[in-house]
């Protein structure tokens, strides 16, 4: 199937050419009638899958047929919510994209810097707002934005909208919203909490699962280093020499621990910047920048900087501390292994999280690979015991190819 089959409008298609997309992905192929027909819709699918465009382009064509009503901060049609500053701005130019010859406003807004230009922007007349939730409520009460014509709302990344906090911001934002709209919900995972706001908010949703909740990306080839915690920086420095690791994205749990793993990069002349919570907006967006354009090999992040990061051909993800809730890890491997594209994700695993891995596992359904043989192995031994395996890896990772497969996994001195 193309996109043309889906009954676009010529002036979003030309744009699809423009932006050499030719075949929509499941979920656009699945989603972007439901939107078009003005239905709700809870989409349930892994990262990289094409979510964005999924909502995006429907949205766009129902609004250029409506073109003729009127503009202005207090006649917005379309509210995107995403959690993050980084996600929102990629959102904001997926609709620059998609929606160039429409002649549709669409602006976007968060917190970290100065509202000025936002509000300016919104003076002039907004036809899709993209917005992290603290920086809309601010403007909501400032008056500077009213909800009350909202045609379309977008939860985007609800799964994360609840890691982060947001859930009661979110609750805040919904009541302001005309009780007659059209929602969509999306989540890369589906927890419990998660379910049951989907189902407070959306009316008859037309459900789309593209890939299990627990599914990992086909195309990443996974292995665990069994490694000392005070060794990981020695072991990250030392599998960096590989020129095979073009790019990768190093996931920290901390704020802290992303700058010092930065910091201890730079001493070995490894090309690498830090991106989280505590950077300045401008300082996130060069760094995301250069990463994306090839100044820097490596990237530290953490998993709430992380959550917006998609760059093409990203060749490793390598998860410098293990998370400790599962479905976090099924989401930063996303990261690599986009749109078809292969990918390697890394993970090192100390005595304290063997726990972690051990739910990671679980989740997945699989046992992720351990390599064995390098130069900073875990004292403790770990072996492992049977479980269930579902879709076993078929292929080695092309540039660590010294890992032995075992099955389920213990620990024994």
């Amino acid at each position: 199937m193309s996109f043309k089959n889906l009954n676009l409008i010529e002036p979003i298609l030309k744009a699809l050419e423009t932006e050499g997309y030719t075949t929509p992905t499941p979920i656009q192929e699945q989603g972007i009638p439901v939107v078009l027909e003005g239905k709700d819709l809870l989409g349930c699918a892994q990262t990289g899958t094409g979510k964005t465009a999924a909502f995006a382009i429907p949205i766009l064509q129902n609004l250029y047929n409506n073109k003729h009503e009127e503009k202005g901060a207090w006649n917005i049609k379309a509210l995107v919510l995403t959690p993050t500053r980084e996600l929102a701005i990629q959102i904001d130019e997926s609709f620059a994209a998609y929606g160039k010859n429409t002649g549709l406003k669409h602006l976007v807004v968060f917190g970290g810097v100065s509202q000025y230009h936002q509000t300016n922007a919104l003076r002039r007349g907004v036809d899709i707002l993209i917005a992290t939730p603290g920086r809309l409520l601010d403007l909501i009460e400032q008056r500077f934005i009213s909800l009350q014509h909202i045609q379309t709302f977008v939860l985007d990344e609800a799964d994360r909208m609840l890691d982060m906090g947001f859930i009661n911001d979110v609750r805040k934002i919904i009541a302001k919203l005309p009780a007659k709209r059209q929602t969509l919900f999306f989540s890369a995972t589906m927890p419990a909490e998660i379910s049951s706001l989907s189902k407070s908010i959306l009316t008859n949703p037309v459900r789309i699962e593209v890939t299990p909740v627990s599914s990992t990306a086909e195309k990443v080839e996974q292995a665990v280093y069994f490694v000392e915690k005070n060794n990981k920086r020695s072991l990250l420095i030392h599998l960096l020499k590989d020129p095979a690791i073009k790019s990768a994205l190093v996931f920290a749990r901390t704020k802290y621990g992303a700058d010092k793993i930065a910091k201890e990069l730079y001493r070995a002349n490894i090309k690498v910047d830090a991106i989280h919570g505590n950077k300045s907006q401008a300082a996130r967006q060069k760094a995301l920048t250069d990463f994306k354009n090839g100044k820097i090999r490596v990237l530290v992040a953490t998993d709430i900087a992380a959550r917006g990061i998609d760059v093409d051909d990203l060749s490793h993800v390598i998860n410098f501390e293990l998370p400790n809730i599962a479905e976090t890890y099924v989401h930063r491997i996303g990261r690599t292994g986009r749109a078809g594209l292969s990918g390697i994700a890394l993970s090192f695993c100390d005595v304290e999280e063997r726990e972690f891995l051990r739910d990671i596992n679980k989740l997945i359904t699989n046992n992720i690979p351990v390599i064995e043989d390098h130069p900073f192995p875990s004292p403790t031994r770990f072996v492992q015991t049977p479980t269930v395996q579902k879709n076993p890896l078929s292929r080695r990772p092309a540039s660590h190819a010294n890992f032995r497969r075992t099955r389920g996994w213990s620990q024994s001195r």
